[in-house]
């Protein structure tokens, strides 16, 4: 039977297909009107994904919905949002990251703060992999899908219509899974992304305190959602306060951070630290 959670996603994702074929639409042209990826459409429309307000939107509007049907869709999903989850996920579906994925994919500016781990979309393969082995009820098969999507997304770095900024505290980049050539490798990725005309990124240093206590990492979505990961999931936020609440938190943390040249040689310095500790392992 499955939680009531899962039977009203299975209830969003058939009224949904229902509204796709009778627009004469496949996935795959919803998808693109839509500006989301044609799995997240498939996984939605088979219960196995709960869209964001936002993705909802865009699902709704590239169908054209009347005013009564975007409210009944929309109410939809307000039920398998308020809903009990009391069954486990099941190991081969994919693991925490998606959401998060899938809403940097639809935005067109990308604020991201973090204080642990690196930004998902500054991660390479294998430091990814370390992300979603962690995950629970995580499975090589659902690792090995979720790694290669993330990958993918990040080709967004480079697109002209986007632009992202990373604030991230010193913490982060001497937070490390794996081994020290992990890390020679994902400094390198640091380097390279820094210099995009498209992206800045900002570290506090250790040596300069914190405007807020940081509790967790969020990345803002344009100005409409704000997606938080933890280690259960993932929770996306829309209410409008909620996200200026957060938008205003991440200006502090942007003007603490430095920018630029610092940042590049706080990398730099930071990365020969690991490339001693990968030579004294060796010896």
């Amino acid at each position: 039977m499955g939680s009531e959670r899962q039977q009203r996603m299975k209830a969003l994702g058939v009224r949904l297909r229902g509204l796709r074929v009778e627009a004469g639409l496949t996935g795959a042209v919803l998808a693109q009107r839509a500006g989301v990826g044609q799995p997240t459409v498939s996984k939605v429309e088979n219960g196995r994904m709960v869209p964001s307000a936002d993705v909802l939107g865009r699902l709704s509007r590239a169908l054209d919905l009347d005013e009564s049907t975007a409210r009944e869709v929309g109410d939809l999903l307000a039920a398998v949002e308020a809903a009990p989850d009391n069954v486990e996920v099941a190991a081969d579906e994919a693991p925490a990251g998606a959401v998060l994925d899938e809403a940097v994919r639809s935005a067109r500016l990308v604020r991201s703060f973090q204080c642990v781990v690196l930004p998902a979309m500054l991660q390479t393969a294998e430091y990814a992999r370390h992300v979603f082995d962690s995950a629970p009820n995580s499975s090589p098969e659902a690792v090995g899908r979720a790694v290669a999507a993330r990958v993918d997304r990040q080709s967004l770095l480079y697109e002209p219509v986007r632009d992202s900024v990373f604030v991230l505290t010193e913490a982060v980049l001497r937070t490390w899974p794996g081994d020290p050539a992990l890390m020679l490798a994902q400094f390198d990725r640091l380097l390279a992304v820094e210099s995009l005309s498209t992206v800045r990124i900002g570290v506090i240093p250790w040596r300069r305190a914190v405007p807020v206590m940081p509790r967790h990492g969020f990345t803002l979505c344009d100005r409409r959602a704000v997606v938080v990961e933890t280690f259960r999931g993932e929770h996306v936020l829309d209410d409008s306060a909620e996200v200026a609440a957060y938008e205003k938190t991440f200006s502090r943390f942007e003007q603490a951070a430095v920018f630029g040249l610092e940042t590049r040689e706080m990398l730099v310095r930071i990365m020969q630290e690991f490339r001693d500790l990968a030579d004294s392992t060796t010896r």
